[in-house]
C-alpha cells in the first residue's frame, strides 16, 4: 500500500509547487504590467493631450489583462496550498470591509481605507495583500461610481501597498507582536505610503498634462524629468498627501494593536495547511 501511496504524494507535491511557481510568475507579470502601464507615455512621448485623453483607449486594455490575472493568482494559491476556502472567505470579507472604509473619502482619499490594507498585508502576506488591495479598489470604485481610466492604476498601487506591507511582515517575526516597536514601524511605514501612493498615481495622467513649468515635456532627459515632476507634486499634489499621510499614522497608531491582534487570531484559526503524509 506505502508504494502505491508515495507516487501519489510525490505528485500532490509536484501539482502543488507547479501551482505555487505559476501564482508567482503570474505576481511578477502583474507588477511588470503595471510599470508599463504607467511608464510606457514616457517612451512614446504625448499620443494623446489632455487629462480627458488620458489612458482612454489603453486603460480598458490594462483592466481587462489586470482582471484574469488576479482570478489565476487566486486559483494558484489554492491549489499551491497557500490558501484555504476559509482564508478565502475572509478576503472576501476584508474586500467588503475596506471597500466601505472608503466611502467617507475625504482629502487625499480616505486614510480608513489605506491603513487596513497595510496592516492586513503585513499580517497575512505579500500574495494576499496585493489581492485585497486590488480588489477592495475595484469593489470601492463599483460603489461608488468612481469607474474610470484610472481604475487600473489605482488597482496597481493599492495592490504593491498591500504586497509591500506583506514583504515588511517578513521583518515582523523579530518585534514583539503587538509592541509599541512594531506598532510604530508600521505607522511609519503607513505615513510614507500615503505620499508614495500619490506619487505614483499622479502618473498615470501627468504625461499627459498641457506642456509648460508644470506639465512634462517630451524629449527631457531622466534628471531633467524627475525635476519636472517634482515641481509638479511639490505644488499640487504634497498637501493633499500629507493629509493621507498622516491619517495613515495616526490610523495605525490608535487602531493597529487591536487590529492586528484579531488579524492574527483569525490567521491562526484560519489559515492552515494539508500536507501530504510522508511514506511509510
Amino acid at each position: 500500500m506505502s508504494h502505491a501511496i508515495a507516487p501519489l504524494a510525490t505528485s500532490s507535491r509536484l501539482r502543488k509547487q507547479l501551482a505555487a511557481s505559476a501564482s508567482n510568475l503570474v505576481l511578477v507579470l502583474i507588477c511588470l504590467l503595471g510599470a508599463i502601464a504607467f511608464l510606457y507615455p514616457f517612451f512614446l512621448g504625448r499620443a494623446e493631450t489632455g487629462f480627458t485623453a488620458a489612458h482612454a483607449t489603453t486603460a480598458p486594455i490594462f483592466f481587462a489583462l489586470l482582471g484574469p490575472a488576479l482570478l489565476i493568482v487566486l486559483i494558484a494559491e489554492l491549489s499551491a496550498g497557500r490558501l484555504n476556502t476559509r482564508m478565502v472567505a475572509v478576503l472576501g470579507v476584508l474586500t467588503g470591509v475596506v471597500a466601505i472604509l472608503r466611502l467617507p473619502a475625504g482629502p487625499g482619499d480616505s486614510p480608513t481605507f489605506f491603513f487596513l490594507i497595510i496592516l492586513v498585508g503585513y499580517t497575512y502576506g505579500a500574495r494576499f495583500g496585493f489581492l485585497l488591495g486590488a480588489l477592495a479598489l475595484l469593489v470601492s470604485a463599483l460603489l461608488t461610481g468612481g469607474v474610470g481610466p484610472w481604475l487600473p492604476f489605482q488597482m496597481f498601487v493599492s495592490g504593491w501597498m498591500g504586497m509591500s506591507a506583506g514583504l515588511l511582515g517578513r521583518l515582523g517575526k523579530y518585534l514583539r507582536a503587538g509592541g509599541w516597536v512594531e506598532i510604530g514601524f508600521l505607522s511609519a511605514f503607513g505615513y510614507g505610503w500615503g505620499f508614495l501612493f500619490g506619487g505614483l498615481m499622479n502618473l498615470w495622467f501627468w504625461p499627459f498634462a498641457p506642456p509648460g513649468e508644470l506639465g512634462w515635456i517630451p524629449g527631457s532627459g531622466l534628471r531633467e524629468t524627475i525635476q519636472q515632476y517634482m515641481t509638479f507634486y511639490l505644488v499640487t499634489s504634497l498637501a493633499w498627501d500629507a493629509v493621507r499621510a498622516i491619517g495613515n499614522a495616526i490610523l495605525i497608531a490608535l487602531l493597529g494593536r487591536t487590529v492586528l491582534k484579531e488579524l492574527r487570531r483569525f490567521r491562526d484559526r484560519f489559515w492552515f495547511t494539508v500536507e501530504d503524509a510522508p511514506p511509510s
